[in-house]
């Protein structure tokens, strides 16, 4: 990095608040580029159940990081740290006001603060901590990390093997607990300038707003999208196609579940995905809330103002 720091706008919010229209606005306001911080929206082929923008929408601005893996790729927080850092360095030597936008906090946290990446994966561990999940379920391996580290067993969903396992994995690596290894590591470096907008709406709004936006999902083709990806080779083990939304399509071709099940279930699971992001964000102290769309000019200042200032 240069010595002036990248000034970094970051948009939050729970799914579908309009957290991708509001990046899109300001882009256009300040004539910035987007990066995108979703999980699933870097995964190719997977359009409309990840909510991405249309063709139409995503030439208004640039934007990046969006379709670059396949879905039988390996792609995770850390991966994905190392991308936006490298583009970040480039947008930044050309002068681009930089927007990240995106649902998946937890990429966010690690790109602006930094991953304890010195803990490598151990396959011993890993293997007999899954033959713990397959014997004696997901909640069983939770506990037992609540007992050693209550403070990051805190931070996960009590349904979250993944972080769970990671989390005993360090402990059973280094004898730390993932908690106090944050703490020495500081979880802070601080190479970027950052700005936090947060937008939330009214819990009732938001839970029609998820329906509509399922059903709209249903309407544009998901099913059929599902059974591209299945006709390409992509197979239901996969993660993303574990996500919510192409589990449950999946689950419907494979005659297991009805469509109109299938839709419950994806709306029931968005919401509680919903609540959950709000859970997490609001314990983040440094996040400017806003609501759209009267707060939309405040917003757009705040953002002006941020660039405005010199590093």
């Amino acid at each position: 990095m240069t010595k002036d720091k990248p000034k970094l706008l970051v948009i939050l919010g729970p799914t579908a608040v309009g957290k991708s229209k509001l990046g899109i606005e300001i882009a256009k306001r300040i004539d910035g580029e987007i990066v995108n911080a979703d999980s699933l929206q870097v995964y190719r082929y997977l359009n409309i159940g990840t909510a991405k923008l249309s063709r139409d929408q995503s030439e208004q601005v640039p934007h990046h990081l969006t379709d670059i893996v396949d879905p039988y790729e390996e792609f995770n927080a850390g991966i994905y740290r190392k991308s936006a850092k490298l583009l970040i360095q480039e947008l930044h030597r050309k002068s681009t006001k930089i927007i990240i936008v995106g649902g998946t906090y937890l990429y966010v946290r690690v790109l602006l603060y930094g991953i304890i990446e010195e803990i490598s994966a151990n396959k011993q561990i890993r293997e007999n901590l899954r033959n713990l999940k397959s014997t004696f379920g997901v909640r069983y391996v939770y506990e037992r990390l609540k007992s050693l580290d209550p403070d990051s067993a805190s931070r996960i969903h009590p349904n979250d093997y993944i972080r769970t396992e990671r989390a005993l994995e360090a402990y059973y690596l280094t004898g730390e607990r993932m908690s106090d290894l944050r703490e020495k590591h500081g979880f802070r470096e601080h190479e970027f300038e950052v700005l936090k907008i947060g937008l939330f709406e009214d819990r009732k709004i938001l839970r029609n707003k998820i329906d509509q936006r399922v059903d709209k999902m249903i309407e544009e083709g998901l099913v059929e999208e599902v059974k591209e990806l299945q006709r390409m080779g992509f197979g239901k083990d996969l993660k993303p196609m574990q996500s919510i939304g192409y589990k449950q399509v999946n689950q419907y071709l494979d005659g297991e579940i009805t469509l109109d099940s299938a839709i419950g279930l994806i709306k029931r699971d968005t919401k509680r995905l919903a609540k959950r992001q709000m859970t997490w964000l609001r314990s983040d102290k440094d996040i400017h809330w806003y609501h759209l769309p009267e707060d939309l000019e405040r917003v757009i200042n705040e953002a002006e103002a941020f660039y405005l200032v010199k590093s």
